[in-house]
């Protein structure tokens, strides 16, 4: 018999005093009230109730276990209400990973957005541009730029992640404006260099079916494209980056895309989770919510 079913049904049966008034309460028979009083006796060795014909009381070892019962029973009941109220609404500590530019640009000012929504959600937000396994290092969401192809994720396609290539006012003004990608190769171009400052970095573009590579040098070189943002603006060079984040740039008149009629990089993005088990409510809040905002 299961043992907390047995401890609800002699809790009851104390209460009420008899085995009668348990089996009504409970939608029991009386024999299945008394074979569950006897399993906890026959557990612990010894009477939990003193009984006759015509009525019933605890024994001293009886008292004991009852109290401890009753206080057992309402903690499980406690704990059933908690994961109850956590599966209607999301509540807890999400652990998230993100790549670092679109992080900081995007998915920090959502995040800030999602918990004005939900005040008892936390978020545990950890960028970097490393290849990160969530099932290893324990993450429960993750934005990827990239190909997913791993049965052991469940992967949710979001809008893709478009580079364009912009420069200041002030720097085409003096450097002039590069008309095709080759002629990048004679401007200062502010390199993205994450692995290595030694490797050579390499753009990309397009345009009817053709692709063409550069490769982009310059005075500056850095491994947070946050810095290289601000050297653009301060008319140190052209930039290679996020669409999303260059066109609020290029609005306010700070940066003027250069090479409008070529397609820059243009990479998947998804958002992901472990799979092989139901998520969380937390989990389907949080990835429901950013498909919502940066779905295709």
């Amino acid at each position: 018999m299961d043992r907390l079913t047995s401890m609800a049904v002699f809790v009851k049966s104390a209460d009420l005093g008899s085995f009668a008034g348990a089996a009504e309460a409970m939608g029991i028979s009386p024999q299945m009230v008394a074979k569950h009083v006897v399993f906890l006796e026959d557990r612990l060795g010894t009477a939990l109730l003193h009984r006759t014909t015509r009525r019933q009381s605890l024994t001293d070892v009886g008292r004991a276990y009852y109290d401890r019962c009753k206080q057992l029973l309402s903690e499980v009941e406690a704990a059933e209400s908690v994961a109850k109220e956590m599966r209607s609404r999301p509540k807890g500590v999400l652990r998230v990973n993100a790549p670092m530019t679109f992080g900081a640009f995007s998915l920090a000012p959502f995040v800030t957005r999602y918990l004005s929504r939900y005040p008892d959600m936390q978020i545990d937000l950890t960028l970097n541009d490393r290849f990160v396994d969530p099932l290893e290092e324990g993450f429960e969401v993750m934005v990827r730029v990239g190909e997913v192809n791993d049965a052991a994720l469940v992967a949710h396609p979001l809008a893709p992640y478009r580079l364009i290539a912009c420069a200041s006012p002030d720097y085409l003004a003096r450097r002039g404006v590069p008309r095709t990608p080759a002629e990048l190769a004679k401007h200062d171009c502010l390199a993205y260099s994450y692995w290595s400052p030694s490797v050579p970095c390499r753009w990309q573009f397009s345009r009817n079916g053709r692709t063409e590579e550069v490769q982009a040098t310059g005075r500056i070189r850095s491994n947070d494209w946050k810095a290289l943002l601000h050297a653009a603006t301060e008319g140190f060079g052209v930039t290679l980056g996020p669409e999303s984040v260059l066109d609020a740039e290029i609005a306010a008149g700070r940066l003027v895309r250069v090479l409008p009629d070529y397609e820059g990089p243009v990479r998947p993005m998804h958002v992901i989770y472990p799979a092989g088990r139901r998520p969380t409510v937390k989990v389907q809040s949080f990835v429901q919510a950013v498909l919502e905002e940066f779905g295709e």
